[in-house]
This record gives C-alpha cells, sequence and structure tokens, in this order.
C-alpha cells in the first residue's frame, strides 16, 4: 500500500511499507544539474587566469630585470668612457639628452602672439607648468623664440623616478 503526502518544498513523500522515497520534481533537478556545471566552468576558469596571471608575471619580472640589466650597462660604458678619457688627458662629453623638462616663469603679460602661440604648443598656458619633451629640432627652434619665459633643463630617468616618488 502507497502512502502519498505533501512535503514542505513541493516534493511528493512516498512511503513504501518501511522505506520512504523523495519524489524531487525534474526542474529541481535540472537546476542543480546546471548549478553544479556553473561551478564547475567558474572554477576552471579561475585556475586558467590563475596560471595566466602567474605566467605575466614571470613575464613583467623578466623584462623588468632585462631593462634593469640594460639600463645598469650603459651606466659601466659611461664610466668606462670617462675613465679612458682622463687617462689619455682629454674629457668626456655626454651625447646630448634625449628629453627636456620645460617649466614656464613668466605671466602673459606683454607676449606678442607668436610666443603666445608657441607656448600653447608647448603646452605652457600657465605659470609654473611643467612638461617633458623629445629633443629635436623643432623643439629647439621653439624653445629659443620662447627662452625669456621658459626654464629648461636635461633629465635623466632616475631623477624623473625620483620625482614621481617623491610626488606620491
Amino acid at each position: 500500500m502507497y502512502l502519498s503526502s505533501k512535503c514542505s518544498s513541493n516534493c511528493d513523500v512516498i512511503e513504501m511499507g518501511e522505506e520512504v522515497k523523495v519524489v524531487v520534481p525534474e526542474s529541481v533537478l535540472k537546476k542543480r544539474k546546471r548549478e553544479e556545471e556553473w561551478a564547475l566552468a567558474k572554477e576552471q576558469e579561475r585556475v586558467a587566469a590563475n596560471k595566466k596571471k602567474a605566467e605575466n608575471r614571470k613575464l613583467i619580472f623578466n623584462r623588468a630585470k632585462q631593462y634593469s640589466e640594460e639600463y645598469e650597462q650603459q651606466e659601466k660604458e659611461l664610466i668606462q668612457l670617462k675613465r679612458e678619457a682622463k687617462l689619455k688627458g682629454g674629457f668626456y662629453v655626454d651625447p646630448e639628452a634625449k628629453l627636456l623638462f620645460i617649466i614656464r616663469i613668466r605671466g602673459i603679460n606683454a607676449i606678442d602672439p607668436k610666443t603666445k602661440k608657441i607656448l600653447q604648443l608647448l603646452r605652457l598656458r600657465q605659470i609654473f607648468n611643467g612638461v617633458f619633451l623629445k629633443v629635436n629640432k623643432a623643439t629647439l627652434n621653439m624653445l629659443h623664440r620662447v627662452e625669456p619665459y621658459v626654464t629648461y633643463g636635461c633629465v635623466n630617468i632616475f631623477r624623473i623616478l625620483f620625482s614621481f616618488v617623491s610626488a606620491v
């Protein structure tokens, strides 16, 4: 004899003698299966992302190490060239800088239109604004034109890094 009664979770409970079987609706079974599949897929994606992140970290570390060695080699070469020049009785002249830092030091009063336009092109619209620029013939020509209004100088990578670290 089968007795059927309603379960609180919308499932039928069938009692067969002493055995009790719970009949779960098919939609609930499908939902459980779908959630298990999603959890498995999410776990696989997480493992793949962690693996890729580890590879990227190694690549970034190796690249940074290579750059560091390159800068160290350049410094050693520069020191060697200076020593050789000193031994020969001469002096070593550094190659021209590739990067300039320019700061505007004067305001807008009594500036002719051409100079004003050059300052705009150099992104120096306000007093005490500063910009980094690559050195080329056009830049140098513009700088000579606006020299009374700006100050500039050569920078190296270490000064730039220190300025950013101190600013932060």
